[in-house]
């Protein structure tokens, strides 16, 4: 999981993080054309050398009366195509989104051996790459984003036979599992998928929690995914505003995640401090 430089919050020498996400999500820039992700590209190249084009993320909104976050249909009329470009570093394990309606920056493993250059650092580059970014906004005549969600996600890689060594033992890795009885009638699960939703107290967001198994692409291993997303609205669309509303996402994934998982494994296999 994240480690971090606030004492005040959970720490960890070898946490299982395996990639995360910092989102801003806004309404759809008017005028944002094609022409615009060229541009900008032009300006960040030099330390994003590589372009990719993908199919654009839905826009969701939490919604405090349900956990389901409602996918936000803006009808506003845009110039820009439906797409979502990636620029990314020279090491792969940096790059940033840009979509007329978010700017997500992004750091993942490649390897697997890569350190987690914890969340202040990469909090450091998402603001150099937004003054970037609303710079350019500014100097092309498009009007500042109008930020109304903030997004922090971790994607955490639980690898078996570290601390536990099957879906028998998941008591051993998710602090609310209890340990099977010995008279139990189910023999050990094979397989394990689970959601949570938390509501933060003041409705403004929620943090989602989910596990389940995947086939990790880089080496082919199966392990036990662990995602944190923690969703909400900031006070207001200034950079103060948006900022602490990624740290307080960031803050209820580091916390959610030291109640989620057992102490046993946190300091054991992930050297909590």
């Amino acid at each position: 999981m994240a480690g971090n430089a606030d004492t005040a919050l959970p720490d960890y020498a070898n946490p299982p993080v395996d990639e995360t996400a910092l989102s801003i999500q806004f309404s759809p820039i008017p005028n944002f054309g094609i022409q615009h992700y060229g541009l900008y590209w032009a300006k960040v190249r030099d330390d994003y050398p590589h372009f990719q084009v993908r199919s654009p993320v839905p826009s969701f909104t939490e919604q405090a009366e349900s956990p389901i976050p409602r996918i936000q249909l803006d009808l506003q009329v845009v110039a820009a195509p439906e797409v979502r470009c990636w620029y990314v570093d020279r090491s792969k394990n940096r790059l940033f989104q840009v979509q007329t309606d978010r700017f997500i920056y992004n750091w993942r493993r490649i390897n697997g051996n890569e350190p987690y250059p914890r969340y202040p650092t990469l909090r450091d580059s998402l603001t150099v790459e937004w003054h970037k970014f609303c710079d350019f906004l500014e100097s092309e005549t498009l009007p500042k984003p109008q930020v109304n969600q903030c997004e922090v996600t971790y994607v955490n890689h639980i690898e078996y036979d570290k601390g536990w060594s099957g879906y028998g033992e998941l008591h051993k890795v998710i602090a609310p599992f209890a340990e099977p009885s010995r008279k139990a009638f189910l023999p050990p699960p094979e397989r394990a998928n689970m959601e949570l939703h938390y509501r933060w107290p003041d409705d403004s967001g929620r943090l989602h929690i989910s596990l389940q198994p995947v086939i990790r692409g880089r080496d082919g291993k199966e392990v036990l995914q662990l995602t944190l997303v923690a969703r909400g609205a900031p006070k207001s669309s200034d950079e103060e505003g948006v900022f602490k509303c990624l740290d307080h996402g960031r803050e209820w994934i580091v916390r959610g995640f030291a109640d989620f998982t057992t102490e046993s494994m946190q300091r054991s296999i992930w050297g909590r401090k």
